[in-house]
């Protein structure tokens, strides 16, 4: 018990004197004692995370609380209950952060409270820039879950005890009471665990273990990223409507690639860079422009089809089984019925034999002209013959070209229709995903 000469503060810094020549020493009167060290802390600010450095850096209030055995004395003699003394004058505990990766850079406070009772109660704010696993595969709908480990870096259990006063339900409520910071992130959970580990001599040492879980907003990125890049592809969608006869395409999917190419490279400081997981926007983004790629490619197909296909070859039986078979019936394009009316051509033979008749029936005045005037009227008919074999031939020549065009055409506007599938069943997946996973990262907690 101090003694102190009058109830005033000099006289009570006096009387403590003692205790501080003692500040080098654990504050027990037998050295067997463990010191039982509280730590608390209350969360002020998220201030950012490092995705590519893997680090959290958060603003805390850390609250230390122990028991100094050397102190007691009586309010009443020495007038007051408490005094604040300079911490370098108090034994304090050597409780560290593990993850620390920075000094801390908070303003020092360089008092602490000491009580009659002999508890000694140390606050200070701390700037913690701590190590934490990331995992942005789900960005921008990802949670993150870091942690906060407390433990003393030289004292073993034996000599030293760390433990919690405040449940974690208080800590998280305080911290989102005074929580200063409204940015990126939103603290949602805080949970706490104790551990016992064996030291390399054989002791064992206690760690207190705080697990804070973080979530990002993502409305801005829903707003400025994933919207725009739903629109463009949208529009996109809506350009297979355009008839390619009538309508130069290409200089519309090429402008629009071109757009989005530019707004990839304008919100790409909005993007998270790690080289530990692919995030699935990326991949979204990555099979946007792969699919504004395609359907820019298809239609240069589709018109190379539409302008030259009367100088190709007649179309492989493969391609006419797979594309217009069994695509075609898929999209809905079966290949039309041929119209035996336009495509059969009458036996030229008979047409000659026709055309033989006919002059016999017109009249019998050539009979009675003579032999020449009948030999004559032969080799005209014989003539006649041989124009339509020629006619014929030419007849079958342009209705096998036009024929073969019109099947290469076909192949053309199957393969537009098999992609127009795609795109509508891509954006079906993406817009069902984007908006579950939003949903399950609030249900998460």
């Amino acid at each position: 018990m101090l003694d102190c000469s009058r109830p005033d503060p000099p006289s009570l810094l006096e009387a403590l004197r003692p205790v501080f020549n003692q500040s080098s020493i654990r504050p027990v009167m037998n050295a067997s004692t463990p010191t039982y060290v509280s730590i608390n802390f209350i969360l002020v600010g998220i201030l950012g995370v490092d995705e590519k450095a893997q680090i959290l850096t958060t603003y805390i209030f850390q609250t230390l609380c122990w028991k100094n055995e050397f102190v007691r004395w009586d309010p009443v003699q020495c007038g007051s209950a408490w005094i604040t003394v300079p911490r370098k004058l108090l034994w304090v505990p050597d409780v560290v952060i593990n993850e620390f990766m920075e000094k801390n850079s908070a303003p020092f406070v360089p008092y602490t409270y000491l009580f009659n009772d002999g508890l000694v109660l140390d606050q200070q704010p701390v700037r913690v820039v701590s190590s934490c696993r990331l995992d942005i595969y789900t960005f921008p709908f990802d949670m993150q879950n870091c942690s906060l480990s407390f433990n003393s870096y030289l004292h073993r259990m034996t000599e030293m005890q760390i433990g919690t006063k405040m449940s974690v339900e208080e800590i998280l409520e305080h911290s989102k009471a005074v929580m200063a910071t409204k940015g990126e992130w939103e603290l949602v959970g805080i949970a706490a665990s104790k551990f016992q580990f064996p030291a390399t001599d054989g002791e064992i040492y206690e760690e207190l273990r705080f697990y804070i879980s973080v979530r990002r907003r993502a409305t801005l990125y829903v707003v400025n990223l994933l919207i725009p890049s739903c629109f463009l592809i949208t529009v996109d969608l809506f350009s297979f409507l355009l008839p390619p006869q009538n309508v130069d395409r290409c200089a519309f999917k090429m402008t629009l690639i071109l757009g989005y190419t530019v707004f990839l490279l304008i919100m790409n400081d909005l993007l998270p860079v790690t080289g530990n997981t692919i995030p699935l926007i990326n991949v979204f983004l990555s099979l946007c422009l792969a699919l504004m790629v395609a359907s820019l490619l298809e239609t240069i197909f589709i018109i190379n089809l539409l302008r030259g296909s009367a100088h190709y070859s007649p179309i492989p039986r493969w391609v006419r089984l797979v594309v217009i078979d069994m695509l075609g019936r898929l999209v809905r394009l079966a290949p039309k019925p041929k119209d035996l009316e336009e495509t059969i051509i009458q036996n030229p033979a008979a047409q000659e034999m026709k055309v033989i008749c006919l002059a016999a029936e017109e009249g019998d005045a050539p009979k009675q002209k003579g032999p020449l005037a009948e030999e004559k009227s032969l080799q005209e008919l014989r003539s006649l013959g041989r124009n339509l074999r020629a006619i014929r031939l030419q007849v079958e020549q342009q209705l096998s070209g036009s024929q073969s065009s019109e099947e290469w055409i076909h192949v053309g506007f199957i393969i537009d229709r098999l992609l127009f599938g795609f795109y509508i069943l891509f954006i079906s997946v993406s817009f069902i995903t984007i908006i579950i996973i939003w949903v399950n990262s609030y249900n998460t907690l």
